[in-house]
């Protein structure tokens, strides 16, 4: 049975890469110059979602950077999905007051995600406790975890109470010391080591066709307007969901031998179907020191991601 993609679990969704600070972990170069996109092309962005989603994590840069347009994307995803829709945003908190905490409520939030408790954000988590203060003050409770979701805590998971959480970057995982990407790669603060498979663990590309022998919530990621399926994304995005369905998008990519392997977390034997052996792979994710580094190259150097085709016949 062909796979329905008008009904996917989860997008993560950065909608800007403006930002009040300019951390130098930051994979997408947000900051007080980022890329931006128009609410125009956010809209149409939304009337390209599935039909049937789940959960929607709306992220940055920083989104209360860009609070009208932050505002008129929750007025448009209520308008679509009549409140059926779980919304969190994942910000910094910097920007954070009782009036927009409220509005924010209004609007539709129902997860707070502070994702700034760390040495690299530019208040380091001073806030926390003033934070929380607030958070508490409106009825929300704590529940600790980080924003990704195993497909059994999905379910356990209601809309009868808004939550908060707390959570930052570490030199072993998540933002600071993984992705060889932005000013994480300029000041040398990405994770080397080729050995850890970034594609096989949350946020990265495994499941994001949607996998039922893994325990872990299917999610791709939309950089602006950029379809990838996962969040540093591949070197080419998959699509434009602001002129595409993103359930078309899907479908179109899904029997791809390529992105199998990429569902399947298989980093290594991206390219087997097209001559490229696994231990290649391995090879080159060892020398280049980041799996990312590998995914660049080979869509770089191997593979079109427009014609889903090997750009080489050499067999290595």
């Amino acid at each position: 049975m062909e796979k329905d993609f008008d009904q996917i679990e989860r997008i993560y969704w950065v909608f800007t890469q403006l930002c009040n600070d300019q951390c130098i972990h930051c994979y997408n170069n947000s900051g007080p110059k980022g890329a931006k996109i128009t609410e125009e092309d956010c809209i149409a962005i939304i009337a390209n979602l599935p039909d049937r989603l789940e959960r929607l994590t709306l992220s940055g840069g920083e989104p209360l950077a860009e609070k009208k347009k932050l505002y008129r994307i929750l007025d448009g995803l209520r308008e679509k999905y009549q409140n059926r829709l779980y919304i969190a945003l994942q910000f910094n908190g910097d920007l954070l007051t009782p009036e927009i905490l409220q509005t924010l409520i209004e609007k539709g939030v129902d997860r707070f995600s502070i994702a700034s408790i760390d040495r690299y954000h530019k208040n380091e988590g001073k806030r926390k406790e003033e934070l929380s203060a607030l958070f508490e003050s409106f009825g929300i409770r704590y529940m600790q975890g980080q924003p990704v979701l195993s497909k059994s805590e999905l379910n356990s998971q209601t809309r009868d109470e808004l939550t908060y959480s707390f959570f930052g970057a570490t030199e072993d995982m998540w933002l600071g010391g993984n992705w060889a990407r932005g000013r994480a790669m300029k000041h040398d603060i990405w994770k080397k080591d080729g050995t850890h498979n970034f594609c096989k663990i949350p946020s990265g590309a495994i499941a994001f066709l949607g996998n039922p022998e893994v325990d872990m919530v299917q999610e791709i990621s939309i950089q602006l307007w950029q379809v990838n399926p996962c969040c540093p994304g591949t070197k080419d995005p998959l699509g434009d969901a602001r002129v595409e369905k993103v359930s078309a998008i899907l479908r179109r990519v899904a029997d791809s031998p390529v992105m199998k392997k990429l569902n399947e977390g298989d980093i290594y034997g991206i390219g087997e179907s097209i001559g490229i052996s696994t231990e290649y792979g391995r090879q080159r994710a060892e020398a280049l020191q980041n799996v990312c580094l590998w995914c660049d190259e080979f869509f770089t150097k191997h593979f079109d991601m427009a014609s889903l085709s090997a750009k080489s016949s050499e067999v290595l």
